[in-house]
C-alpha cells in the first residue's frame, strides 16, 4: 500500500512538473510571437531592402560580338543568380527591323522572350528604350513621331509583364524649351501607357535629363501617377567636350549624390551603375554604401538593376562583383 501510494505520488509530481514546463513554454511562445509581429529591418537574415535585377547593357559587349544571343538573356540572368531582368530594346533591332515582315518578326520575338523568362523563372522588370526619337524635341512633328515610336515598347512591356519602360529626354539644350517640350512628350506618352498599366520612367542619361532639379520640375508638371524617374548611379554628365553626346570627356557634371537624392521621391526603378573595383571589391568611383542609404531613406524597396560598365573586368565578373557589393553594403544599413 505504501509502495503504491509512493508510486502514485511520484506520478502526480511528474504531471505537475510537466504542466509547469508546458506553461513556461507557452509564455515563451507568446513572447516570441510578439517579437515576430514587431516590424523588423529588411536586411535581417541577410535580406536586402530591394530586389535585384540584371540590366542587359551589362552584357552588351558579348551580345555585340555575337558571343551571346540577346534572346538568351533570361537564361544568363538565371545562371548569375538574378530574379529579374531589364531589357535594352536596341539590342534586338536586328531581330526584326530587317525582316521580310517586321511586325510578324517583332511579335515572334516577344513570344520568345516571354517564353524564355517563364522557362527560367525570371521576372521581366522593364524595357530600356533607345533610338526611337526625342520625346523632348522642339518640333511638334518630331516629338509626335517619338511618342508613336515609344508606344510599340509600351505595348511590348505589357505583353512581357514588365511594370515600366525607361525613356530618354533628349531635345533642346535650352532649359526653358527643354522643360516645356519634355512635359508635352512625357504627358502624352504616359497617358497612353496608363491605359496599358505601364509606367514611363526617365533616366538621368545625359544632357539636361541629367540635371536632376530640372527633371524633378518636369515630374511635378506632368503630375501623373505612372510617370516617374529611374535614378542611375552614374550618368550625371551635363555637357561633354566638343558638344558630343557620348564618348567624349565630360566637362560639366551634376553633383551625383545630390542628383540621386533629388530624383528618388519620383523613382519607380533604380540603376546601380558601376565602373571599376579595387582588390577588396570596392567601387573606386562611387560610394555605393552612401548611395544605397539615400535610396533606402527615400523609402524605396523595389528593383535595383545591376549595370556594370567597366573595362577592367569581364562582363560576368563585373556583374557579380556589383551584385556582391550591393548585398554587402545593404547589410550595413
Amino acid at each position: 500500500m505504501n509502495s503504491q501510494i509512493s508510486k502514485f505520488q511520484i506520478i502526480l509530481l511528474g504531471v505537475f512538473i510537466f504542466n509547469l514546463s508546458l506553461l513556461s513554454c507557452k509564455n515563451k511562445g507568446a513572447k516570441n510571437k510578439d517579437e515576430i509581429s514587431t516590424p523588423i529591418d529588411s536586411t535581417v537574415n541577410n535580406k536586402p531592402f530591394f530586389k535585384l535585377s540584371l540590366a542587359q547593357w551589362s552584357l552588351e559587349k558579348p551580345i555585340h560580338s555575337g558571343e551571346l544571343d540577346p534572346v538568351d538573356f533570361a537564361e544568363k540572368a538565371n545562371r548569375l543568380g538574378f530574379d529579374g531582368i531589364e531589357y535594352v530594346n536596341q539590342l534586338y533591332f536586328s531581330k526584326y527591323r530587317d525582316a521580310k515582315d517586321p511586325e510578324a518578326a517583332f511579335t515572334k520575338l516577344l513570344d520568345t522572350l516571354k517564353s524564355k523568362s517563364e522557362q527560367f523563372d525570371i521576372k521581366n522588370v522593364l524595357i530600356m528604350v533607345d533610338g526611337e526619337g526625342d520625346l523632348a524635341a522642339i518640333e511638334d512633328e518630331k516629338r509626335e513621331e517619338a511618342i508613336q515610336n515609344h508606344k510599340r515598347w509600351v505595348d511590348a512591356a505589357q505583353i512581357l509583364g514588365c511594370h515600366a519602360i525607361r525613356v530618354n529626354l533628349f531635345g533642346s539644350n535650352q532649359e526653358a524649351a527643354w522643360k516645356t517640350n519634355a512635359v508635352k512628350g512625357l504627358t502624352k506618352l504616359s497617358e497612353y501607357a496608363a491605359t496599358k498599366g505601364i509606367n514611363v520612367l526617365v533616366e538621368n542619361h545625359g544632357g539636361l535629363s541629367s540635371n536632376a532639379k530640372l527633371l524633378t520640375e518636369v515630374m511635378e508638371e506632368v503630375d501623373l501617377p505612372n510617370c516617374g524617374t529611374l535614378p542611375d548611379f552614374g550618368n550625371f554628365c551635363l555637357r561633354r567636350k566638343n558638344g558630343e553626346m557620348w564618348g567624349a570627356e565630360c566637362v560639366e557634371e551634376y553633383p551625383t549624390y545630390q542628383g540621386i537624392e533629388e530624383m528618388m521621391p519620383y523613382a519607380k526603378a533604380v540603376s546601380a551603375k558601376t565602373y571599376e573595383f579595387d582588390e577588396n571589391g570596392k567601387e573606386t568611383t562611387l560610394d555605393i554604401g552612401r548611395i544605397l542609404k539615400i535610396v533606402k531613406d527615400a523609402g524605396y524597396n523595389g528593383w535595383i538593376g545591376v549595370e556594370y560598365e567597366g573595362t577592367g573586368l569581364a562582363p560576368e565578373e563585373g556583374i557579380l562583383k556589383t551584385k556582391e557589393l550591393l548585398l554587402k553594403e545593404a547589410e550595413k544599413l
